[in-house]
């Protein structure tokens, strides 16, 4: 695979990413039960935005370093924010927490969390990043193939019923992997229906959009929401304009408290045409 997160770690898509990542895992720790998270394309969880990757493309500038500065008081993004300061505090002041970064920040003692990255090396990184935290496996492994083999998890022989499954492809077979993650999800659906799924995708022009939307309305879930962030006008096939989460099955009230999450970061990181969108595909009975 050509494609390498470091390029674009801290953007205006990671942003929106983890600000609802931390939301749901703070839904599930809210409950005592452990809980399970895979992230299906882990990448190397942990990043620097100074190094040479990074500084070319200058793209967390208009993400991360933008919302840092300006510093919404908005609960769901105050509490991402802490989280990178977090993560900065532990390992250098341009250290940028990828989602497997913030699961383990995120969850418990007895939650446990898989990850899969392809790429040997990043797998590497990856583990590195993680510490040797024992609630952590990193399988250099297809992130698909491990949503067969992994769910329903299980540990100390016992079925987690409770988590989230994390699905962030590189889209380098662009709309071809609306299909793949389609199917893939609505394989888990029936392996793992007490599971929450979030599917990341970008957002260019929204027309193109429109057959996968369809699509995953026909999913068999209690309930289906779509959260977008577009940063600018979504009508350039050119470049990413904005990027949004496919939410199966979200945690109860997920909606209601991401609606001003989301103006802050339209605020905070909006362009001329930048807006939002919260809604449901598949409304909960």
């Amino acid at each position: 695979m050509n494609y390498q997160h470091a390029f674009h770690a801290g953007n205006h898509a990671d942003v929106l990413k983890h600000v609802v990542l931390l939301a749901i895992c703070d839904a599930l720790t809210a409950k005592p039960a452990a809980c399970f998270a895979l992230d299906t394309h882990a990448g190397a969880g942990l990043y620097r935005l100074q190094d040479a990757r990074a500084r070319r493309t200058a793209e967390a500038d208009d993400g991360i370093s933008l919302l840092l500065a300006s510093a919404p008081r908005q609960p769901l993004v105050a509490r991402y924010l802490d989280a990178v300061k977090a993560c900065r505090a532990l390992h250098g002041a341009d250290a940028y927490p990828g989602s497997p970064w913030l699961l383990a920040h995120a969850l418990r003692e007895q939650d446990r969390i898989a990850c899969c990255e392809t790429e040997s090396a990043v797998a590497g990184a990856l583990r590195h990043a993680m510490g040797g935290d024992a609630r952590v496996a990193v399988h250099a492994t297809d992130g698909y193939a491990a949503m067969k083999a992994l769910l329903p998890p299980r540990h100390g022989g016992q079925r987690l019923n409770r988590g989230l499954v994390l699905i962030d492809p590189p889209y380098e077979a662009q709309i071809a992997e609306f299909d793949t993650a389609f199917y893939a999800m609505r394989d888990a659906l029936a392996r793992w229906p007490q599971g929450i799924q979030m599917l990341w995708y970008p957002v260019k022009q929204r027309r193109t959009l429109t057959p996968f939307m369809r699509q995953a309305a026909k999913l068999q879930t209690k309930a289906t929401l779509v959260v977008e962030l577009l940063v600018r006008a979504d009508d350039s096939p050119l470049r990413m304009n904005g990027s949004g989460l496919l939410i199966l099955d979200p945690p109860w009230q997920l909606a209601t408290a991401l609606a001003p999450a989301l103006e802050a970061l339209r605020g905070a990181l909006g362009e001329t045409g930048a807006d939002t969108r919260l809604h449901w595909i598949r409304e909960p009975a």
